[in-house]
């Protein structure tokens, strides 16, 4: 059995997209000879985790492992560790974010640039969590691993969406700034009140202070927003299978793992043309992509689709024809590990 050290910061179990894309794969790695132990950083303000260095190179001796996948949120915290202590198995880095993060300081964010492009000077492959991401980046020895787009083996029936409208709009993100959920229920906020029911799934705890103005603007709009707060897999694909329409538009992903899960579930995607959206559909075809910060044409495209259910239908066969080139978590597990090997070879 194959022993792979996931390097990571904080608790692994932490709702976001990069921490559920590596329980994904630690569920699904047993299929393919591999096990993936967590090792993590303490969640410390920067750059203090870095003096955790030390003990996490221990802890992943102690585990057995055979190779070190270090996570991009924290791969700078383990830089110098990794110049001093130079460990003798393969290191390879799983990209969620460009090195220097997301929607932080400038001042930090030049700061840990400047650890995270060290500490890659150590990995042998980079994962990069998508094609837009493997873009962006200047770095060699890449390989692109997008994330599945199977929701769950089942799901949980989520009742009637519309809620005695004609359409349910889907947004399934945590409550957080980079999310902008502010703005897609300002967007909303200008359809007909008896339109459309608009269903928000996400730890809304994730940004308090953005999650306290968000919860206020919700309050506003009385019963048209329906909150369903964290969610299970199973409640989600739920949620998927009884929507009409999903919308995030988020101003940065690397990739939008909710997004390829709508698509393959038959759902029109709205979003802002910022991240990696343009390069899962094309406007129009499967859904629609707006420029950032274009309310009216936000509002204006749910509008249409919401009053166009044979629109919608004809993005549905195109989403899920367009979900076929996504790979499931398997496949993605099945990659990660091949490539692992690889450089254990």
């Amino acid at each position: 059995m194959l022993t792979i050290a996931l390097v990571t910061l904080g608790d692994p179990k932490t709702l976001t997209g990069g921490y559920l894309y590596h329980w994904r794969v630690a569920e699904l790695a047993p299929r393919h000879g591999a096990e993936v132990k967590f090792v993590s950083f303490p969640s410390w303000p920067f750059p203090w985790p870095m003096l955790g260095g030390g003990r996490v190179l221990d802890e992943v001796s102690r585990c057995g492992a055979q190779a070190l996948l270090l996570d991009s949120i924290c791969a700078g915290y383990l830089a110098p560790w990794l110049a001093w202590r130079r460990p003798r198995l393969p290191v390879l880095g799983i990209l969620h974010q460009a090195p220097g993060g997301i929607g932080q300081a400038a001042w930090k964010a030049r700061i840990q640039a400047g650890l995270d492009g060290w500490a890659y000077r150590y990995t042998r492959r980079l994962l990069i969590a998508s094609q837009s991401l493997c873009d962006e980046l200047n770095l060699p020895n890449k390989v692109v691993v997008a994330p599945g787009c199977d929701v769950a083996l089942s799901s949980e029936p989520a009742g009637d969406l519309r809620r005695g409208r004609q359409a349910a709009l889907l947004c399934v993100a945590n409550w957080a700034r980079m999310k902008d959920h502010l703005s897609l229920l300002e967007a909303f906020s200008r359809l007909p009140e008896d339109l459309a029911t608009l269903h928000l799934a996400g730890d809304e705890g994730a940004d308090p202070v953005y999650g306290e103005q968000v919860a206020r603007r919700v309050a506003e709009l009385g019963n048209r927003v329906v909150r369903h707060g964290k969610c299970r897999r199973e409640q989600v694909a739920g949620l998927y299978a009884a929507a009409d329409v999903f919308v995030l538009p988020s101003l940065r992903e690397t990739y939008g793992t909710v997004y390829s899960e709508a698509l393959a579930c038959g759902l029109p995607c709205v979003g802002w043309d910022t991240g990696n959206l343009p390069h899962l559909i094309k406007d129009g075809v499967e859904g629609r992509v707006l420029s950032a910060g274009d309310l009216p044409g936000l509002a204006a495209a749910l509008e249409q689709l919401c009053r166009q259910p044979e629109l919608r239908e004809q993005m549905s066969r195109a989403a899920r024809l367009c979900a076929r080139r996504f790979p499931s978590w398997d496949q993605t597990t099945a990659l990660i590990v091949e490539t692992v090997r690889q450089e254990l070879a």
